[in-house]
């Protein structure tokens, strides 16, 4: 378990594991998400341009929008 301590401002240093674990770098920003219980999750965020091709899958070709229209009706009729 990785630990560090508060400075009078406020301030900590991640530890090495957890930087490593998040995969963070000089310039990342994260997220503090509290939990209804008081846990704490710390979560890298990430810019909306690394979103791109996310979905993409190799071999996978693209879906027409007629295609998802018949798939999203036919879950319909299915529900």
């Amino acid at each position: 378990m990785s630990e560090s301590t508060i400075t009078i401002k406020g301030q900590t240093t991640l530890p090495k594991a957890v930087r490593q674990a998040l995969e963070l770098a000089p310039g990342d920003r994260l997220r503090y998400v509290i939990l209804d219980d008081g846990q704490v999750r710390l979560m890298r965020t990430r810019p909306v341009a690394e979103l791109a091709g996310i979905l993409r899958r190799e071999g996978q070709k693209p879906v027409t929008l007629e295609e998802m229209e018949q798939a999203i009706a036919a879950g319909a009729r299915e529900a």
